[in-house]
């Protein structure tokens, strides 16, 4: 894979790393606001009794990644609005391709146009 990879030149290769410090400053952010809403909400559970009830960490995960979803359609996170159809397939297709290549899934990534 690295023969494929283009010389870059300093300075691109400068930009790059800073892009890629920020991605995993991000995604470590992200990570931990997963990690501290959970507990949060599992303590606050218990506190009223209801510690059944408290989500896991996939539904607050599925929340950012709808709300992410909406931001990289163009769309008002809380109402839906305003989004690029065509954005939101590309980001469908993408998550299609991610899911087939590397799970294996047995979809073949399509989207009506």
């Amino acid at each position: 894979m690295a023969g494929n990879t283009p010389d870059l030149t300093l300075a691109e290769r400068q930009v790059a790393d800073v892009i890629a410090r920020a991605d995993r400053k991000l995604a470590a952010a992200v990570s931990r606001a997963l990690e501290e809403s959970t507990k949060i909400v599992a303590a606050e559970m218990r506190a009223i009794d209801q510690e059944d009830a408290a989500p896991a960490m996939q539904y607050f995960a599925a929340i950012v990644h709808q709300r992410m979803y909406c931001l990289m359609c163009g769309a008002d996170p809380d109402t839906f609005e305003g989004g690029d159809p065509e954005v939101a397939c590309h980001v469908i297709r993408n998550s299609q391709n991610i899911a087939r290549h590397y799970w294996s899934a047995d979809i073949e990534p399509s989207l009506a146009k």
